[in-house]
């Protein structure tokens, strides 16, 4: 029997990335488009959003199955390349460049460059105006690379160009922004916390068999796997996370989605809300016991999308905390409002 081997993320990630959204997250949109070579293992597999896995004993046609993007041995001058379409157009802050399971085949050094452009066609990108965000990096086996992008990422990006010196393999590739023009119109109704319009999991007190940051993803989940979901609660209390809107906002609505949850949904959930500025997250999560009430216990049911309106008059507010009461799972939540002018 076939046994995967998988490497945790880092535990402790820069306030860069905390704070921040993976761009290259295909769920998001983002997309490989091009390669210089992809003989051992595809492009795609490095935008992948799970963890990367090493099976033992796994081959296919060209040789060893590796999880990430693996060109062949390069036998003449030159460096193999690839091009990347974001999910979203953003600002850009840094980079994880994970070589998980790549050691005597890892790319010694990497570059990264930007650019913004309205075509995925290769030959037209060929043409565009590039922009170092990463200068030629050495790189290690088997390791997570957190590596700050250049000033020049703050401006907004669509695609990346990523050189590897000279050959290799890279598992997975992070990039670590903000999403720019998402929530542009106040007149507009946004889901204020989704993922795509910069929402952001900051904090929770369990997730035990799912990440708090899967409730902002788009669509509705495809299992309980793609939710949050937290332990059994054998001592009093409830649990809870904290989240950040992509932009101040008045929220109008809420939707609780239990997609999948039938014997371990939440009994029931409540909403505060709060405009939190020059705050750090540690004292936000201190905060938030505190913050009025948005939106008072509301019973939820299995499996199903609940929407809720009457909530109380709070302004436009930067932050919320989910308090799912005693324990449980939820698929997606949406916060449904306008932008503060």
């Amino acid at each position: 029997m076939q046994q995967n081997i998988i490497i945790a993320p880092p535990a402790e990630l820069p306030d860069w990335a905390r704070q921040a959204t993976n761009l290259a997250d295909p769920r998001l949109g983002a997309r490989a488009l091009a390669a210089s070579d992809q003989f051992f293992a595809p492009l795609e597999r490095l935008l992948d959003p799970a963890p990367a896995r090493f099976i033992p004993g796994r081959y296919d046609t060209n040789g060893k199955w590796m999880d990430g993007w693996e060109t062949r041995r390069k036998r003449v001058a030159g460096h193999d390349w690839s091009l990347i379409r974001l999910g979203r157009r953003g600002e850009i802050l840094g980079f994880d460049v994970d070589t998980s399971h790549f050691t005597g085949n890892y790319a010694p050094a990497i570059a990264i460059e930007a650019t913004d452009a309205a075509s995925d066609d290769p030959a037209a990108l060929e043409q565009a105006a590039w922009t170092p965000l990463l200068p030629a990096t050495d790189l290690q086996g088997n390791r997570h690379h957190l590596l700050p992008a250049l000033a020049a990422g703050r401006q907004g990006w669509t695609h990346l160009r990523l050189h590897i010196y000279p050959d290799g393999g890279i598992a997975r590739l992070r990039v670590y922004g903000r999403p720019l023009g998402a929530l542009a119109d106040p007149a507009q109704t946004y889901d204020l916390v989704a993922l795509e319009n910069g929402g952001r999991a900051l904090a929770w007190n369990d997730a035990h068999f799912g990440a708090a940051a899967n409730l902002i993803l788009p669509g509705r989940g495809v299992d309980m796997g793609d939710g949050w979901e937290t332990r059994r609660r054998r001592e009093p209390g409830h649990d809870w996370c904290i989240l950040a809107l992509g932009a101040p906002g008045i929220i109008e609505a809420v939707e609780v989605d239990t997609a999948h949850f039938k014997g371990n949904f939440p009994d029931r959930c409540s909403l505060q809300a709060a405009r939190v500025e020059g705050a750090t997250e540690g004292s936000i999560v201190a905060q938030s016991m505190f913050w009025p009430i948005l939106m008072g216990e509301q019973p939820l049911a299995m499996d199903c999308i609940q929407r809720f309106d009457g909530l109380a008059a709070l302004g436009p507010v930067t932050h919320v905390r989910f308090n799912i009461l005693p324990d449980g799972g939820v698929s997606r939540l949406r916060l449904w409002g306008k932008v503060a002018a």
